[in-house]
């Protein structure tokens, strides 16, 4: 009898062993997906900081990205990232803003009186790698008629248009009139690390300003 018991005893504690997996796994699988996705995006978002960095330095270096050479370079970097030339699940914005005081007014004989951007933050350049339709810049939104087609913006249009003044930029970085700073901003959807019902519409940025 006492093995019998004994028996009894292993088979019902087995049974307990099974319901108790079961209800821990409610809490651990979803805690194992969610830390794979979490790690991922950290991966992500070292490569996204890569892609900024290296696109910032070297549009401050005057780098042309209108270039298709120089555009496969940059996609080159961002391998993996789903973001193609024009197209894709990211994208690249370069910017280049300039603070206007006297002195750029006066280049097209203007005086602060009647120099519409005198006194703001104005983009001067804007080029994009990428799926320029996944993510909106706060700094500026130049209507596409003052772009040139290096992206470059004239003096009579970043002087004058109110389509060129990158307000927001003042409450990132203080610049003295003349003064240029250049913002590479690197934005990537990542759909293939959404769990759903649980994290969705996920999606890594990284930002350089040189």
């Amino acid at each position: 009898m006492p093995l019998a018991n004994s028996k009894w005893r292993k088979e019902k504690q087995g049974g307990n062993a099974v319901v108790e997996f079961a209800l821990v796994s409610v809490f651990l699988v979803p805690l194992l997906f969610g830390t794979f996705s979490i790690g991922m995006s950290l991966t992500k978002t070292v490569q996204a900081s890569v892609v900024s960095r290296d696109a910032g330095a070297m549009f401050m270096r005057y780098v042309d990205f209108t270039n298709i050479t120089n555009r496969n370079m940059l996609l080159r970097i961002a391998n993996g990232m789903g973001m193609t030339n024009t197209g894709g699940n990211g994208v690249v914005v370069l910017t280049k803003v300039m603070y206007i005081g006297t002195n750029e007014c006066a280049l097209i004989g203007l005086t602060p009186a009647n120099c519409p951007n005198y006194n703001r933050n104005v983009v001067v350049k804007r080029v994009t790698v990428g799926n320029n339709s996944v993510y909106t810049s706060p700094y500026g939104s130049p209507s596409a008629g003052i772009l040139q087609s290096n992206g470059e913006i004239t003096a009579t249009n970043y002087l004058n248009q109110a389509s060129a003044r990158a307000d927001n930029f003042a409450s990132v970085m203080s610049l003295n009139p003349g003064e240029v700073a250049h913002i590479s901003e690197a934005y990537f959807n990542t759909p293939e690390i959404d769990l759903p019902g649980y994290r969705g519409g996920t999606y890594v940025y990284q930002r350089n300003i040189f």
